[in-house]
């Protein structure tokens, strides 16, 4: 589990192809946040929950399998490519950001920037079905990045980014048609799924729960 703070942006050093999957090496500046990384951790790369395979002085490398592939930017990535790195939450820590699973719903795409003097305003769009998951002033995470939803759309939402948050991700990297990791808030999900069930009356929760598993991936 993460908070999506991100406490360093990475860059990948490497990217071999291994059958239908990936392994990827990623290197880091080697901060204090990434001292002791070792094999079988978990680290959120641009959002998506990568178990460490392989570390050295500066560097480890994850094995990006199929279905990661397939529901994330992480097959886009590249020799060179800046990546937001988050090691996984302890128990101790304080949460800053808001539950993230490291469990990418779905890839979105940047549809507008603003400059607001103050902020960065940045529009998303994403697949119709997950509108259910986003309300105003709830949380998203973007590309393993913890933000506010500031206003919603059609299909569509915005967020406001603090300057120190552009410095430090690689959301300043972002411009209309940029792919981004979704993950939409856990407990929104469960809410929204308790309304389901409830609607559709026990006759149908065998079969919502299997449709709702398949559709989350367990």
């Amino acid at each position: 589990m993460f908070t999506g703070i991100v406490k360093e942006v990475g860059t990948v050093g490497a990217v071999h192809r291994e059958a239908g999957g990936l392994r990827l090496r990623v290197q880091h500046a080697g901060s204090e946040a990434f001292s002791g990384l070792s094999v079988d951790e978990s680290v959120s790369v641009c959002g998506a929950c990568q178990t460490v395979v392989a570390a050295g002085a500066g560097w480890f490398e994850v094995d990006t399998v199929e279905e990661t592939l397939l529901k994330t930017t992480l097959g886009s990535l590249r020799s060179g490519s800046p990546v937001n790195l988050e090691r996984a939450l302890r128990p101790m820590d304080r949460l800053g950001g808001h539950f993230v699973l490291g469990h990418v719903d779905c890839v979105g795409s940047v549809s507008a920037l603003r400059d607001l003097g103050s902020s960065r305003e940045i529009w998303i769009s994403y697949p119709r079905e997950f509108a259910a998951y986003l309300v105003s002033a709830g949380s998203v995470a973007i590309d393993g990045i913890s933000l506010t939803v500031a206003r919603l759309g059609e299909a569509s939402f915005a967020v406001a980014v603090i300057p120190f948050t552009f410095s430090h991700t690689t959301i300043n990297s972002l411009a209309s048609g940029s792919r981004v990791n979704l993950e939409f808030d856990i407990l929104g999900k469960y809410v929204a799924r308790r309304h389901l069930l409830r609607d559709a009356g026990s006759a149908e929760v065998s079969r919502i729960d299997e449709a709702w598993l398949r559709e989350n991936g367990f």
